[in-house]
């Protein structure tokens, strides 16, 4: 029998790899969905014949233990959540909730249905769970580059969250001995990232501007530094993590790191632009509390995983330019206008 898999958030940018990613391994996937009206469907609709779908609503316990209980994975990937970081400032309570505490109704609703009163030191046969954790947690960090011994010190209400569902994924594995594991994952990015996120932002305005539909891009701070990765990549580390013979945490990045503005001079420069031309600096975007560096330690994860990231940051930006130059010419009919550019 094939194994089962059950992702929440499967029609994110990270649940749309994980997925392709599990069939590929021979899995039987279900996708965790919250009625039948999610905007990004769109995302996994050439996967639909493969995936089975489940309702259920990380803010709603009953329904994901139903959900859980009739799929019967033998691995739950939690990567549902509010990831945008900014919208924490805006709706802080929300994002706490999904964020937070949807982590607790999952890891509740597998011990409820695998019955798990008192500590089991067997993990053999266990539901096992993995939390898709945030570099975002390191925040203020205290040293670079970060690893898994690295203190917390998050700076947004997505962070603290995020630390909570970290701890939370801890306390039930040492409190009953279920196989939780925490990826805490640096930036990682593709052409299916929300267009809110920096990256994707400008990507889509370097697509919109050669395109002629748009005149100037507004950033916030272009000396933040980030580690970014390929999130197809990551997600090979998702599952590594859940195949290991005993449970723990671990950091997954690409330990390299590159400010905004590198990122909007490869794909301005893709492009054959100027991004001096182009780019507007917007007080108004800058963060309350800016996360200056994050790069991560993944010394641990290579050896013990044998990961490693395959795209490298320029191949990145460049992947996703060309994604939104199609995307562009599509919903604006200028198909014409990609061949003018030479493109």
């Amino acid at each position: 029998m094939p194994k089962r898999a059950l992702i929440t958030g499967v029609t994110g940018q990270d649940g749309s790899y994980l997925a392709e990613y599990l069939l590929e391994l021979g899995y039987e996937v279900w996708g965790l969905v919250r009625g039948q009206a999610n905007p990004r469907k769109s995302r996994i609709s050439r996967l639909a014949t493969d995936l089975n779908f489940v309702n259920g609503d990380l803010m709603d316990q009953a329904s994901l233990v139903s959900a859980v209980d009739k799929v019967q994975p033998d691995e739950v990937y939690n990567l549902g959540a509010i990831s945008f970081v900014p919208m924490s400032w805006e709706q802080p309570e929300l994002v706490t909730e999904v964020n937070g505490m949807g982590v607790l109704r999952v890891l509740e609703a597998i011990r409820m249905v695998s019955g798990l009163k008192t500590p089991h030191r067997d993990s053999s046969g266990q539901i096992r769970f993995y939390q898709a954790s945030s570099s975002e947690m390191f925040g203020k960090a205290a040293e670079t580059p970060q690893s898994e011994t690295t203190n917390f010190h998050p700076r947004s209400p997505y962070g603290v969250a995020k630390v909570y569902g970290h701890f939370i994924t801890r306390n039930y594995r040492e409190s009953f001995g279920m196989y939780a594991v925490s990826g805490m994952l640096f930036n990682h990015e593709s052409p299916r990232r929300g267009s809110e996120f920096v990256t994707r932002k400008i990507s889509l305005a370097v697509a919109r501007i050669k395109l002629g539909v748009q005149d100037k891009l507004h950033l916030g701070n272009l000396d933040a530094v980030r580690d970014w990765g390929f999130a197809g990549d990551y997600v090979r580390a998702m599952h590594a993590m859940l195949q290991q013979e005993d449970p723990g945490d671990w950091v997954i990045g690409t330990g390299v790191m590159h400010t905004v503005r590198d990122a909007v001079e490869i794909a301005f420069d893709h492009a054959g632009l100027n991004w001096k031309d182009y780019v507007v600096i917007d007080p108004a975007l800058v963060r309350p509390a800016e996360v200056e560096v994050l790069c991560a330690d993944t010394t641990r994860a290579c050896a013990a995983l044998n990961w490693k990231p395959q795209v490298a940051f320029p191949e990145l930006m460049q992947m996703m330019v060309d994604s939104d130059l199609r995307q562009v010419a599509r919903e604006h009919e200028y198909g014409d206008l990609l061949t003018a550019a030479n493109w």
